[in-house]
């Protein structure tokens, strides 16, 4: 059953080696050590973004909540700062949050609470049933979503759901220290950049 820990084990663990296994647990201690820094340093920058979000559409909620499936497919409400009105106009202040990526700062809180990790494939809506049956006869759902991921950093918006699917099969086969590390520089580039971005 979806969201069950004995489902690390088997088909479901992607095949991991036992060297993958062992980083898995080092990843996560990098994600709370690294989440709880992120949220110290970007404590103002998020309380002047839902400042600005507040007054950008008063009377509607500062964060957007969406449900995405997780690890082992396990449902979980995602957190970004609201970009849109309920009309779905972008706001100018969404505008500006989503091309710096600002909004998706309020993950770092499902980082911290081991919802998410800081790198690893992106949760999708649950209807997006094509790309989950990819991943998960790839075994991906061994893996926590991410804030990043492989995708991200080949394409983001550009990348149709098949490749990503495949990037993500990738990203599992490749697992190491080495590859997040590579991730993590890339993303950081891309999003003072502002590279790879679709506005819908």
């Amino acid at each position: 059953m979806a969201g069950t820990d004995h489902m690390a084990s088997g088909p479901a663990s992607g095949g991991l080696t036992a060297a993958q296994r062992r980083y898995m647990a080092v990843k996560r201690a990098l994600d709370v050590v690294l989440a709880a820094a992120g949220l110290a340093l970007c404590a103002l920058p998020m309380a002047a973004a839902a400042l600005a979000v507040a007054l950008s559409a008063p009377g509607e909620p500062v964060l957007f909540r969406q449900t995405r499936l997780g690890r082992y497919e396990a449902p979980f409400t995602l957190y970004k700062f609201r970009s849109m009105t309920r009309d779905g106009r972008v706001t100018a202040v969404g505008r500006f949050l989503r091309a710096s990526s600002m909004d998706e700062l309020p993950q770092l809180a499902q980082v911290l609470t081991g919802t998410m990790s800081l790198i690893g494939p992106r949760p999708l809506v649950p209807q997006e049933e094509p790309i989950h049956a990819l991943r998960r006869a790839a075994g991906v759902y061994c893996l926590r979503p991410g804030l990043t991921g492989l995708a991200q950093i080949s394409g983001r918006d550009r990348v149709d759901g098949a490749r990503k699917a495949a990037l993500d099969k990738e990203y599992l086969d490749k697992l190491s220290f080495a590859q997040d590390w590579r991730i993590f520089r890339l993303t950081v580039g891309k999003v003072l950049r502002r590279e790879d971005i679709v506005e819908k």
